[in-house]
């Protein structure tokens, strides 16, 4: 079944891009029109981070949004097809301070936010890179589904670590010099264990995860940010952090990876995941002070 599965996505793939976008303006229309797709949220968390923004200027946003969130699905099933020498073209990328660091013999911890198209990124860190890099991702219910994502995601060398393994491998993984790209902008599902941190000005709840691994294994910390140039066209850049992680703290770490995010989202508002609940737990004084940089 898999394989049949696969050979339609990959037959549908040889589609010109041109189609893919196409399909994109009825999925947004699907979802912003008919489905109302987290419509609620989007609204809410965007007049959170730009409160003195008009509602033209909202439902403009929000209506890039769409259009950006439906266009990564859609591309994405043209990587199925796409060469390395076609992906390059429509993805370029900066990994300058990377490769130096790992050439260091550092191992580099790559901090990303949600922003589109997010399946680019797996498809042209790899052959950036002197050493391995690992993701880290959460199996999909769908045994089929899990499969194509994971032969996508490590279509160009790219090496999957499965969340629920994660901790356990951390040390194998730096066992040489290595980058290992997570996430850290989504929300908590333990408040309490959460890092509270002011972002755009308002309590917000942060993985400790991400910083506690970097200072336990005292890796480099880099930003990364995906510039949409265009449809169907990106560029990756990379920004450093921290270039010795064990000297900072897990807040400051984490202090100094949300203003990363806060710069991206402010450059490129439309090109965030607007759709997660971020702002989902308040803040109690029984999780203690809310983290502002001192």
């Amino acid at each position: 079944m898999y394989r049949l599965v696969f050979l339609l996505f990959r037959g549908v793939s040889l589609l010109p891009m041109s189609f893919f976008h196409a399909l994109s303006e009825l999925v947004v229309v699907i979802l912003s029109k008919i489905m109302r797709y987290r419509r609620d949220v989007v609204e809410q968390n965007i007049r959170t981070v730009f409160p003195n923004h008009s509602t033209k200027e909202v439902n403009q946003l929000i209506h890039q949004f769409y259009r950006n969130f439906a266009d990564t699905f859609t591309e994405s099933i043209k990587l199925f097809s796409l060469s390395k020498a076609q992906i390059d073209k429509r993805c370029t990328i900066d990994f300058t301070i990377v490769r130096q660091l790992m050439q260091e013999g550092k191992s580099v911890q790559l901090m990303a936010a949600h922003q589109f198209n997010w399946e680019f990124v797996n498809q042209v860190i790899p052959g950036q890179l002197p050493g391995p890099y690992y993701f880290v991702y959460r199996t999909i219910q769908s045994p089929i589904f899990n499969r194509l994502f994971l032969f996508l995601r490590c279509k160009q060398g790219g090496k999957p670590v499965a969340a629920e393994a994660f901790a356990a491998a951390r040390d194998q993984l730096f066992a040489q010099p290595a980058a290992l790209i997570l996430g850290a902008d989504q929300n908590p599902s333990n408040p309490q264990r959460a890092l509270w941190i002011d972002f755009f000005g308002k309590a917000t709840p942060f993985h400790p995860g991400p910083a506690k691994g970097a200072i336990a294994k005292n890796t480099a910390m880099v930003m990364l940010n995906l510039i949409r140039k265009k449809r169907g066209y990106y560029h990756l850049d990379a920004r450093l952090i921290a270039p010795e992680c064990a000297q900072y703290s897990p807040k400051q770490l984490t202090w100094l990876y949300k203003k990363e995010t806060e710069k991206l989202i402010l450059e490129n508002p439309a090109n965030y995941l607007w759709s997660h609940r971020r702002w989902r737990h308040q803040w109690q004084p029984a999780y203690g002070p809310v983290y502002k940089g001192e």
